[in-house]
């Protein structure tokens, strides 16, 4: 008997609700239809703004993508009698090449600015920039690039050590290898160790410091023996040894 008293009063609570809500939608039909309407335009307009971001990364995929194969294009005076690349540019000096490529991913930049792909073309437009030896061009790219290091971690890592290939380049051996050392003594750097320290020993043995070029090689072949640097990092210790002995 309880039990079915118990079924009944859940029954015309329920009904009660269903009355009192159906009641309030009677005397509130126009605020009720003003409120499914912002909801609707809400969804359509959230939907909406999915699919620009969809279709806005896809373009500058695309773009970034046709920069990319200018960068990686070959130059015609690089190529074997006979070579052939078909379907890929082919062109004749490299300061063509590489004006080119750092104008498209100027581009990518500039029209996509708020995606991350940016980032990643600005580093190549530094690059592309060292290419054309446009040095103090190259380091403005790449150290905007490191400074965005929370954005992308693995971007700043290649930007700095970019940056240190760039001071290689000018002749700043010195600063080439500071950067270099300072990338290794960074916990969080995520690049490999090894080729970084094979970088080091060979900006060092240009530099003619001999022994710390060995120590940096010794470094390596020692913390990773399976690197494929390994086997040449033991090879420039061993002739950098004899030299001295020499």
């Amino acid at each position: 008997m309880k039990k079915d008293l118990k079924r009944q009063i859940k029954r015309d609570d329920f009904a009660s609700g269903i009355q009192t809500v159906w009641t309030w939608f009677e005397g509130h039909q126009r605020e009720a239809r003003t409120t499914a309407v912002v909801v609707v335009v809400l969804a359509v307009a959230t939907a909406g703004l999915a699919y620009f971001q969809q279709q806005r990364s896809r373009k500058a995929q695309d773009a970034f993508a046709e920069a990319l194969a200018i960068f990686e294009a070959p130059v015609r005076g690089e190529l074997a009698p006979g070579e052939d690349h078909p379907g890929v540019p082919v062109y004749s000096s490299a300061d063509e090449k590489w004006t080119k490529a750092a104008a498209a991913f100027d581009g990518v930049e500039r029209r996509y600015g708020s995606l991350p792909i940016a980032t990643r073309a600005r580093y190549y437009a530094g690059l592309s920039r060292m290419g054309l030896k446009d040095y103090e061009g190259a380091t403005k790219d790449l150290n905007e690039v490191a400074r965005r290091g929370e954005a992308s971690k693995l971007d700043a890592a290649l930007a700095r050590l970019a940056l240190a290939q760039v001071a290689r380049q000018k002749g700043q051996l010195d600063s080439a290898a500071q950067a270099l050392r300072l990338a290794l003594d960074d916990g969080s750097f995520p690049m490999p160790k090894d080729a970084v320290l094979m970088d080091l020993g060979s900006v060092l043995e240009q530099a003619k410091r001999s022994g710390e070029a060995v120590a940096a090689y010794r470094q390596l072949s020692e913390q990773f023996p399976q690197s494929v640097y390994a086997a040449e990092a033991r090879r420039r210790a061993a002739y950098l040894d004899v030299g001295a002995e020499g």
